[in-house]
């Protein structure tokens, strides 16, 4: 069975630092978009980050600068460095990892990690 097992979320203060990891485990053939996705209460789901098969980058305006993506193919793990937190980053943050398995392409997405940025 595949699945996406994040951690790292935590409270941190403004200004702090926090990294998110979500690594995928089963029987997976192959990985190609890596994603970060974050939703704050009364708001909807939005992209943070993402990275490419071919390791592009794409930012949301609001982080750019301070968050950045990475990803591990043989750890079949995407991470999420986060610098100078504010207080407007506090949200839950789920990762996306669009797979190939037995079955074809799918997308996954993980349990959520919740991220508090507050003094």
């Amino acid at each position: 069975q595949v699945q996406l097992v994040e951690s790292g979320g935590g409270l941190v203060q403004p200004g702090g630092s926090l990294r998110l990891s979500c690594a995928a485990s089963g029987s997976i053939f192959s990985i190609s978009f890596m994603g970060w996705y974050r939703q704050a209460p009364g708001k909807q789901r939005e992209l943070v980050a993402a990275i490419t098969s071919g390791y592009t980058t794409n930012y949301a305006d609001s982080v750019k600068g301070r968050f950045t993506i990475s990803r591990d193919n043989a750890k079949k793990t995407v991470y999420l460095e986060m610098n100078s937190l504010k207080p407007e980053d506090t949200a839950v943050y789920y990762c996306n990892q669009n797979l190939e398995v037995l079955e074809g392409r799918r997308d996954y997405w993980g349990q959520g990690t919740q991220v508090t940025v507050s003094s």
